[in-house]
């Protein structure tokens, strides 16, 4: 394989059933060997309000009690998942939806519960690269949710764009990987509202004054923190980019 491309997709494409459409037509055009993975969207937190479980974020993760990882195992590892398998076989891509314990692919710890009990949440510690190696030389495309395993038997809740880099890096060992967050802007922006202040590059050294002065907050700080630790350690390229235009290259760079 010359590259492969791992892109990442939230919430704001899944809860758009036209936006979900139009990214995987996009999607399947790119050309090589490539993987999805993809977060819960609105739906998870709809249903966990109608259970009435109380929904708890803190820095953009979220607090998974069992009841919590139930929902969100039905949810993302379910119908998420399949319905996106599903639109990617109607434009002609081969997909295959995982989660990690699918083939025992990706494996977890549970988050240790200082200095935060985030629950039934875990932390990534193994990708199994050669049976992903074997599934994109099927040409094959794995879809993954972000509910993995430990290898005892309990399912854990992953951070998606914490999925995303270590796939990545997994793949990273096959190939040379690029790897794409996209979301609703066309950036890390400078100004929140003003879609032309886009940060063309992040760097190790860049990043910890624009966590500071609040330029990167909330759910933007696990996905640059993530794409950092992902270029330190192997991925050739980290981009963060809206989901509607991936050939327009605008976009934040990560990069050493």
């Amino acid at each position: 394989m010359r590259s492969i491309t791992v892109m990442k997709i939230g919430g704001n494409v899944i809860d758009n059933p036209e936006s979900l459409k139009a990214f995987l037509r996009e999607f399947a055009a790119i050309e090589g060997p490539k993987i999805l993975v993809h977060g819960g969207g609105k739906l998870a937190t709809r249903l966990a309000e109608r259970l009435e479980l109380k929904v708890r974020m803190v820095d953009g993760r979220r607090i998974t009690d069992k009841g919590t990882l139930d929902v969100v195992t039905m949810v993302y590892a379910g119908l998420v998942n399949k319905q996106i398998v599903a639109g990617l076989q109607a434009v002609g891509c081969n997909a295959l939806g995982l989660s990690g314990a699918d083939g025992n692919i990706v494996t977890a710890r549970r988050r240790a519960p200082e200095p935060i009990d985030y629950g039934f949440v875990g932390d990534i510690v193994r990708v199994d690269s050669e049976l992903l190696g074997r599934l994109l030389e099927a040409g094959l495309v794995p879809v993954f949710s972000a509910i993995m395993h430990d290898g005892h038997g309990s399912l854990l809740n992953c951070n998606a764009d914490s999925v995303a880099s270590a796939v990545a890096l997994g793949a990273a060992r096959i190939a040379p990987t690029d790897l794409v967050f996209c979301f609703e802007k066309a950036g890390v922006l400078s100004s929140p509202e003003d879609e032309s202040s886009v940060i063309r590059e992040i760097t190790a050294e860049s990043y910890p004054p624009l966590k500071a002065d609040g330029t990167v907050s909330k759910g933007m700080i696990p996905k640059i923190e993530n794409a950092l630790k992902a270029v330190e350690q192997g991925v050739r390229s980290v981009t963060i980019r809206n989901s509607e235009h991936l050939g327009n290259g605008i976009g934040t760079v990560i990069r050493k």
